[in-house]
């Protein structure tokens, strides 16, 4: 991977001319293999309302909370590389993920098809699409919580109203303002009313503020574990996450190749379609990716980008919405 100076992102004007944008610090992300930006990054965008992350124009735009502060990213992908910028106190190291971001640490060429040719086929026509760290743990597990048991949409709007509402908002060029998600400690002092307000059940509320009571003890433990199974066994331990949020923090915030979400309402639907032609369950659906060990994570992304999953048969499923109880 190299980098060097990049001048040719878009120099977009901000929404609020009031808002002073911080000067911007740019850099070149040449990746030594093929990259599909928007498969590969846009999958950590959590709804087309993510108020941390929005995508216009070919360019990516992202807020990140890093070490040295808040950062927006901005992404373009181009003929000799990535181009990236980040303005606020946190921009260096912001651009100090893009590598990881876009899969730099992911091998997809360890992954063997094998004689399936539906998985050949897709991994043929898909090679730029890698398994990216988001790196935000804490975001990531915030969000992976608020996403169980509920639809995408009361989810996302979850995560919307609360970020919105709590988060800070980041100066930058983006064609709308963002926010970086709250810190451990202001996820933990949001009051009940608000989670309430926001469509979250009291079972997940409770979870992250447990886990936000841990703070770093419980971010560092995360990181610090040497593999997928002792990760696993650290998220496990917390009251309220179990195998399906364990899996989801595991592929979103370190990229695991091999992570299954056990327990998803659609997920083993659509694997069984795709290698079965059929319905299945859970356990089904794990034995249709034994053969892929260590690489199931990477053949549920190509069954989705290759569109391959369960045809939808019926209407949305409608939300409940219990606010007003």
């Amino acid at each position: 991977m190299t980098f060097s100076p990049a001048r040719t992102l878009p120099r977009r004007p901000v929404a609020d001319r009031s808002v002073r944008v911080p000067p911007r610090v740019e850099t070149r992300y040449r990746p030594a293999h093929e990259l599909d930006l928007m498969r590969t990054v846009g999958f950590h965008r959590r709804g087309g309302t993510d108020p941390t992350m929005h995508i216009a124009g070919g360019v990516i735009w992202r807020a990140l909370r890093t070490s040295a502060g808040p950062a927006v990213l901005a992404l373009r992908q181009g003929a000799d590389g990535v181009l990236a910028a980040a303005w606020g106190s946190g921009a260096a190291e912001a651009l100090d993920t893009v590598p990881r971001l876009c899969g730099a640490e992911d091998h997809p060429e360890r992954f063997d098809p094998g004689d399936n040719p539906v998985i050949a086929e897709a991994h043929r026509r898909h090679p730029g699409l890698r398994i990216g760290s988001s790196e935000g743990l804490t975001e990531v597990i915030v969000s992976a919580v608020l996403e169980q048991k509920v639809t995408a949409m009361q989810a996302y709007g979850a995560w919307r109203s609360l970020v919105t509402r709590f988060g800070e908002t980041v100066p930058s060029p983006a064609p709308r303002p963002l926010r970086v998600a709250p810190t451990w400690d202001q996820w933990r002092r949001i009051p009940s009313w608000a989670w309430h307000r926001a469509g979250v059940e009291p079972p997940q509320s409770r979870t992250i503020v447990s886990a936000a009571s841990r703070g770093s003890s419980l971010l560092d433990a995360v990181r610090n574990a040497p593999d997928a199974a002792e990760r696993e066994r650290v998220l496990t331990s917390l009251t309220g996450v179990g195998p399906w949020t364990s899996a989801e923090i595991r592929i979103r915030a370190f990229g695991d190749p091999d992570a299954v979400s056990v327990g998803d309402f659609h997920l083993a639907h659509h694997v069984g379609h795709a290698l079965a032609g059929r319905r299945t369950d859970d356990a089904g659906m794990l034995r249709l990716l034994a053969p892929w060990a260590g690489q199931r994570q990477r053949v549920i992304r190509l069954i989705g980008v290759a569109g391959l999953g369960e045809p939808r048969r019926a209407p949305r499923l409608h939300p409940e919405d219990h606010r007003g109880r």
